[in-house]
């Protein structure tokens, strides 16, 4: 009997403004890890420029499917759409705290086109 396939996309980014997108065919029941390893020969195959010591470096991402973080030992479906995320450098709350104390509280938001005299936000 033979074995059945399915679609499923690998998307990376080791870089800003860098994605690799690639679309796979794996066994059915394959793992993230499976679909990794899969990924990593298609890419060498089609891209020979890409450094080994970059794709060495996809494996100690966090993968996810779809946008949710999942287990490096969860199945893949058909038509799933694999991601590996990079560690945020940054919080994004400390980051939209300095975003806001570098363009003022009076310019921006709810603020930007106040009635003079008006309550705060309105």
């Amino acid at each position: 009997m033979a074995e059945s396939l399915i679609q499923v996309t690998l998307c990376w980014s080791l870089q800003p403004r860098q994605v690799w997108e690639h679309h796979l065919t794996v066994p059915e029941g394959s793992t993230l890890e499976a679909v990794l390893d899969v990924g990593i020969v298609m890419c060498q195959q089609a891209d020979p420029t890409v450094s080994p010591t970059d794709l060495a470096k996809l494996q100690f991402l966090q993968p996810g499917i779809w946008g949710r973080k999942v287990d490096w030992h969860a199945t893949v479906r058909e038509g799933d759409r694999v991601e590996l995320y990079r560690p945020l450098k940054v919080d994004p709350k400390v980051a939209r705290r300095q975003r806001f104390k570098r363009q003022g509280k009076g310019r921006t938001g709810l603020f930007a086109n106040r009635k003079r005299g008006a309550a705060a936000g309105y």
